[in-house]
């Protein structure tokens, strides 16, 4: 039984800003391919002595693979760049249409990234309204990592918490079955391309009412 843990929400997220906000490309859209399609969040951590810290993680939505992750002490663009570049040397080759899809937070619409994502051809996509099911699969990460590991977890050091993230994160692409992908594990499916039947949503609107297709 999944036991939801009560907790203080902190905002990881100012859209608020003057930089340019992209558009979202991927409603309706199901991936079928790997690197076609990857979505990232930025979330909290409690980090005991350390305070709090802020994860920032990219999910290939095919395999649901974790293929780039940094955890930093603020919320500066440091952190997402760094696990966007963890994400891009997983890439063998340029990926024509790979779609790198965010919230509109500033670490996302800032000159840096944006530089990066366009120096690699890859296309940007964002959220549009604010609601977590516009990016559902980085949400749902977001949650199984946090759940099943995070909640829990009491550092005695940043170091000690930054080494455990690399575990769970370990843990969640090579060990852990998913529902969403057939009960496979990322891994399996990001080396070897396996065909799943994918069981997540997709919402999009239709002459102003939202219908959901259940994927």
């Amino acid at each position: 039984m999944l036991v939801r843990h009560a907790r203080n929400k902190r905002k990881t997220t100012f859209s608020n800003h003057w930089m340019h906000k992209y558009s979202n490309l991927i409603i309706g859209f199901t991936p079928i391919q790997l690197n076609q399609l990857w979505v990232s969040d930025i979330t909290y951590v409690e980090a005991g002595g350390s305070g709090v810290a802020y994860l920032s993680f990219i999910t290939d939505a095919c395999s649901h693979k974790v293929v780039g992750w940094n955890l930093a002490r603020n919320l500066r663009t440091t952190g997402t760049l760094a696990a966007l570049k963890m994400a891009l040397r997983t890439l063998k080759d340029r990926r024509a249409g790979l779609i790198h899809h965010s919230d509109r937070g500033s670490q996302y619409c800032c000159r840096e990234y944006v530089e990066l994502l366009t120096k690699h051809e890859v296309r940007i996509s964002m959220t549009e309204n604010g609601d977590p099911r516009e990016n559902v699969i980085a949400e749902r990460s977001n949650g199984i990592l946090k759940t099943e590991w995070l909640y829990d977890y009491k550092p005695d050091s940043w170091k000690s918490m930054v080494a455990y993230t690399g575990k769970i994160i370990d843990l969640y692409n090579n060990r852990r079955p998913h529902q969403s992908i057939g009960y496979m594990v990322p891994e399996v499916i990001h080396q070897t391309g396996k065909k799943t039947e994918h069981k997540w949503k997709n919402y999009h609107h239709v002459n102003g009412h939202e219908r959901t297709n259940r994927k």
